[in-house]
């Protein structure tokens, strides 16, 4: 499936319904520059998803305004049309205050609910104010999308944790919307669960929606299980549905993906060419004449940067005659940096890095380099096509998208994928190296494994990899969700 097929299914499911798409991040920013107002587009896999969906249907995109020239290209209601020269839908940004940003998005957001779900021995932190900025900011949303629904009948998928309170706040000002929300992190055990002190109201909300979407079969089992005991609920594990207040929701498992054929497509392009020849000036021919392991994540506690980086220093101790062979290029994006945890793993990773700099490097050879920056589209695929192994070693990860960008780069068909096992995309790639990123012995062996093995071997695993990522792409993942939708609520229903 490409984008225009996606486009004209969800067309034909949604007839005369208005399509809206509510997410915290938006489509687009826009940002003030020395020079006058940037359009910056993230490199988000969601963003290239529903960005089809949205123009085939003409909808409407509610997301947070928060470049810092937002304000100056909508109109008095927050709304502009997109794109500006030729437009397709609609983009309706909604405002916060930094008091509600840093309530909702840094504090309950980010402090509470994503540590929560990744379980990876961070405590969360919960505060009331925080709370009730989450409440306000769900409700401002609410607001928003049934101003643009103005009455019609009308279609709302819901984007992630940042709105789990919105499914519920529409369905009792609406009862007739179609709501299809998608969880893209995580859901936890529900033990893991019940230290969350509004967990019967966030659950209710989420219950609001028609059909609620996970990466994996089993975090649709740990929610129907939370839900099962937590709240007042009719669970049906045959049909995995849940009667709340009369109604079904039905949880599924859709699979992520990314867009295979635009990536090679890119990946092979003269604007990635040039960042690789950059990297390879910036970082001497050493990585010309090593082998070179890349990870590329945003600095955060659960991708397992460190981890990652004391396998490859336990590598270099166990074989010692790597040194001068091998190079590990860690792409870093400070993230969240608000948050004390954040701040914290900085100056963790600076300090790892240079005591492993130090215990190994020579005169002519540095083992780690690492380059913390925002690296644009372009420098992450040069990244892949330089790197002989891609390390992902998250802690816990809903899918993971780093991985299958690397297989949709690799149009020269080498490469080896080294990928954590507590990640989503393990469940479809058993043809990477799959590790326990928490035991550093296993991880430094399979980095040893991934350096001496065959171009035919690399060769035969990196073919069927490619060939499931061509079969599954995003787009099947929204057609997917939409066919479903079309299952469970008939066009005559929402209309």
């Amino acid at each position: 499936m490409d984008a225009r097929y996606l486009g004209r299914l969800v067309s034909r499911i949604s007839k005369n319904a208005k399509v809206v798409i509510a997410s915290n991040r938006e489509p687009v920013m826009h940002e003030r520059d020395a020079g006058g107002i940037r359009v910056v587009q993230p490199a988000s896999g969601m963003v290239v998803a529903l960005d089809p969906i949205v123009r085939a249907t003409g909808g409407v995109w509610v997301a947070h305004g928060s470049g810092t020239a937002d304000r100056l290209v909508v109109d008095s209601r927050g709304r502009m049309a997109m794109p500006p020269e030729k437009p397709r839908y609609t983009l309706r940004r909604v405002w916060l205050t930094r008091k509600e940003e840093n309530g909702y998005y840094f504090g309950l957001s980010n402090r509470a609910l994503w540590p929560l779900c990744h379980i990876v021995y961070t405590r969360p932190r919960f505060s009331r104010n925080d709370w009730e900025a989450y409440r306000n900011v769900n409700r401002r949303f609410c607001d928003a999308i049934l101003e643009e629904v103005d009455g019609c009948p009308a279609i709302v998928f819901i984007q992630d944790y940042h709105l789990a309170l919105l499914p519920r706040l529409l369905r009792q000002e609406r009862p007739d919307l179609a709501l299809v929300h998608f969880w893209h992190i995580p859901w936890p055990n529900r033990e893991a669960f019940r230290i969350f002190p509004w967990g019967e109201e966030l659950l209710d909300g989420l219950l609001g929606n028609d059909i609620m979407g996970f990466h994996i079969q089993y975090h649709c089992n740990n929610f129907m299980d939370t839900v099962d005991r937590g709240i007042e609920a009719k669970v049906d594990y045959e049909q995995f549905q849940i009667f709340r207040g009369g109604r079904p929701t039905h949880v599924r498992a859709f699979p992520i993906s990314v867009d295979f054929r635009q990536i090679g497509k890119d990946a092979t392009s003269g604007p990635v060419e040039e960042r690789r020849l950059n990297f390879i000036k910036e970082l001497g021919d050493e990585v010309l004449r090593t082998r070179v392991f890349v990870g590329a994540d945003r600095i955060d506690y659960t991708k397992g940067i460190p981890e990652r980086i004391r396998g490859f220093d336990l590598l270099l101790k166990n074989h010692p005659e790597l040194r001068e062979k091998v190079t590990l290029l860690q792409l870093a994006a400070p993230s969240r940096t608000h948050i004390e945890e954040y701040r914290d793993i900085n100056d963790k990773l600076d300090d790892l890095v240079d005591e492993v700099n130090w215990r190994h490097q020579t005169e002519d050879w540095m083992p780690i380099r690492f380059l913390r920056a925002h690296h644009d589209y372009q420098a992450v695929l040069a990244s892949y096509r330089l790197a002989d192994i891609l390390v992902v070693t998250s802690l816990h990860d809903g899918m993971n998208l780093v991985a299958k960008e690397f297989i949709s780069a690799r149009n020269d068909g080498d490469g080896v994928l080294l990928l954590s096992r507590y990640t989503g995309a393990a469940r479809e790639l058993a043809d990477a190296l799959l590790v326990n990123p928490y035991d550093t012995d296993e991880l430094a062996d399979a980095m040893y494994e991934a350096y001496i093995m065959p171009e035919k071997e690399r060769r035969k695993r990196m073919r069927r990899m490619r060939s499931q990522i061509r079969n599954h792409t995003v787009f099947d993942w929204g057609g997917k969700i939409f066919e479903e939708l079309e299952y469970i609520r008939p066009v005559k229903e929402i209309a």
